[in-house]
């Protein structure tokens, strides 16, 4: 062996001394997470734990997807960031990925600033063997866990509201898939969210906790130890409940005889199984901001247009945030975004490579980021975001091209 690869070789084995003594993991368990790919989902307060804890196992690559930005309200309980990166405003996974890269050189860290959805999830998951939820939304949990299932790949499930945590591992052809058991996308909007209950770091900590352990059993070839149920604590008064985690629906083209088959569409799926409730899994708990309903698509449908008609850009509300995202779909750079919110009265209050921040004249703000989507902080609905950002962003002979209904926004 090189001098040089022995000295590194030596260098892991002091490293991780304490996890390979683990006599679960061993050195050949240390070898396998060297070798393993895992993408995080959502790097917010369960993100931030479960990639700390992930980079300091020693997993080999980590994938970070998530589409926000580092704020003050951010750092209570999402343990990567720090007041310079809400200072500079920096997305949360080029952020995550810095520190990532400071605690441990020898982790490969992919920041990816990116919605997850149905669209985008199958290029994420390329050369991932593991996915670790650290979503705090139904829409986008259910979309990963239908990519999951179709490629056969294990989803840890974690969510937090309050002080309850919950996890679980979804295993393709073993579990059923996380459309079977809290239903679609609607059935699981939960009751209490982070802006209704609020969210305490310490359960936080305790369902990422949850989430990581399965993932070394996971990733350490320890596959058999892995939990097989449905497991909520509540950290504050400390009680813990868990249910049996059922098989696959058959009728279900995820999790039943279908599995690893990629469907071209699918309705409801639900379980024979009594069904788990969705209580604080599907509430907020802190991470990548979650979708809510505009009331303006069928249930179980991406998110609805703001205004009818082809370009139309798509709205989501964020939960817990008074945020609208508009998925604009036009073609703008951040230099010409930010030149034309100069250019009309905007007060730039943020820019960097990968978003430029503004507040408007009437008092909301907007963040572009570079793949089109447009954050509006203020807006009280839909159309008013939509309106504000072609005001501020949209050229003015496209305006003018542009439909009626948006200058009727901006009077609202």
């Amino acid at each position: 062996m090189p001098e040089t690869a022995e000295r590194e070789t030596e260098a892991a084995e002091e490293r991780y001394s304490r996890q390979i003594r683990f006599a679960p993991i061993g050195a050949e368990g240390q070898r396998r997470l060297r070798e393993s790919s895992v993408l995080i989902v959502g790097v917010g307060a369960l993100g931030s734990s479960l990639a700390m804890q992930m980079a300091r196992a020693g997993v080999g690559t980590l994938k970070l997807a998530d589409r926000d930005y580092v704020e003050p309200s951010n750092l209570q309980r999402q343990s990567l960031f720090d007041e310079e990166d809400a200072r500079s405003a920096l997305p949360k996974a080029v952020a995550a990925a810095a520190r990532l890269r400071r605690i441990n050189g020898a982790v490969r860290v992919e920041p990816y600033v990116t919605e997850v959805n149905s669209r985008t999830a199958d290029a994420l998951l390329e050369g991932v063997g593991l996915v670790l939820d650290g979503t705090d939304n139904a829409r986008t949990r259910i979309a990963l866990s239908d990519a999951c299932f179709a490629k056969g790949i294990p989803l840890l499930y974690g969510g937090v509201t309050g002080s309850e945590a919950t996890g679980a591992a979804l295993v393709p052809g073993e579990t059923a898939c996380l459309r079977c058991l809290i239903g679609g996308e609607e059935a699981a909007e939960p009751e209490r969210t982070c802006e209704t209950a609020g969210v305490i770091y310490p359960a936080v900590e305790f369902a990422a906790s949850l989430q990581a352990a399965e993932a070394l059993k996971w990733l350490t070839g320890n596959r058999s130890a892995l939990r097989r149920t449905w497991l909520t604590a509540d950290v504050w008064d400390f009680r813990v409940r868990e249910a049996g985690l059922p098989g696959g629906r058959r009728e279900c083209p995820y999790c039943g005889e279908g599995a690893l088959r990629a469907p071209s569409g699918v309705g409801a799926c639900r379980s024979q199984e009594p069904r788990i409730e969705p209580g604080a899994e599907t509430g907020c708990g802190g991470d990548d901001p979650g979708y809510e309903r505009d009331g303006r698509g069928p249930a179980g449908d991406e998110p609805g247009f703001a205004e009818d008609g082809p370009g139309a850009p798509m709205t989501t509300a964020l939960c817990g945030r008074d945020t609208i995202q508009v998925t604009t779909g036009w073609e703008l750079s951040l230099r010409q975004g930010e030149e034309r919110l100069r250019a009309r009265g905007c007060e730039l209050t943020a820019s960097n490579p990968y978003l430029v921040r503004a507040t408007v004249p009437e008092g909301e703000r907007l963040v572009l980021f570079g793949d089109g989507r447009v954050l509006v902080q203020g807006a009280a609905d839909a159309g008013r975001a939509v309106g504000l950002c072609r005001k501020y962003l949209m050229d003015r002979a496209e305006t003018e091209r542009g439909n009626g209904r948006s200058e009727k926004s901006d009077e609202h």
